[in-house]
């Protein structure tokens, strides 16, 4: 079991940049395959970023080349880049981890990103 914590939303004007930043509470190197997903109020939690235990990484349509998502097997950690923000990218942000030996879904609680200006 691996407990995750979120960081670094807030407040941004459009074309702005934010960091956010997961914590695990454990090792994920080999284990967990990391990514963030992002849920607005009465919308279904849509992914936005994956990055596999290997450094592949896949990433929504909406965000490509906008955003880079990077783990950091060392520090347990993986982070999410987010450039040229829009306010269509306002939503909750949750960092997931996915155990590849069986599958079992960890998430954090969440961190609120807004865009506006």
């Amino acid at each position: 079991q691996v407990q995750l914590v979120e960081s670094g939303g807030g407040l941004v004007q459009p074309g702005g940049s934010l960091r956010l930043s997961c914590a695990a509470s454990r090792s994920i190197f080999g284990i967990y395959n990391m990514g963030w997903y992002r849920q607005i109020p009465g919308k279904q939690r849509e992914l936005v970023a994956v990055v596999t235990t290997s450094g592949g990484t896949r990433y929504a349509d909406s965000v490509k080349g906008r955003f880079t998502a990077v783990r950091d097997d060392v520090k347990n950690t993986v982070t999410l880049q987010m450039n040229s923000l829009k306010p269509d990218d306002t939503a909750v942000y949750y960092c997931n981890a996915r155990q590849v030996l069986d599958g079992m879904v960890y998430w954090g609680e969440g961190t609120l990103v807004t865009v506006s200006s």
